[in-house]
């Protein structure tokens, strides 16, 4: 499986353990470090989230944080920008429909 070790922005990336993340309930293989969408695309995701208004798939675009193309929910909490957020083990991964909903505990 290929990676991204290489970011244009964030520091170089360091091959860090295999970890285990969940996307939509599913397990995926990713690299503790990488950054989420260097996972997903790596396990073959490449659709983040769907628009609001026209519920239109979204996947990467800048690959720098400047868009929202890439944003997900990740443990609960909506609107990450994938593309510059870190896996950890165990993290929990949602495609985002619309805005996305907050969780009670972050209300």
């Amino acid at each position: 499986m290929n990676r991204i070790v290489n970011h244009p922005i964030l520091e170089e990336g360091k091959q860090g353990k295999e970890v285990q993340i969940f996307v939509d309930d599913k397990p995926i293989t990713a690299m503790e470090g990488e950054m989420i969408a260097a996972a997903l695309i790596a396990n073959g995701i490449h659709i983040n989230r769907y628009t609001a208004h026209e519920h239109k798939p979204r996947g990467i675009y800048c690959a720098i944080g400047r868009c929202t193309d890439c944003i997900m929910t990740v443990n609960d909490v909506p609107n990450i920008r994938t593309c510059v957020t870190k896996v950890e083990e165990g993290m929990r991964i949602t495609t985002q429909k619309g805005m996305g909903v907050w969780s009670e505990e972050e209300r």
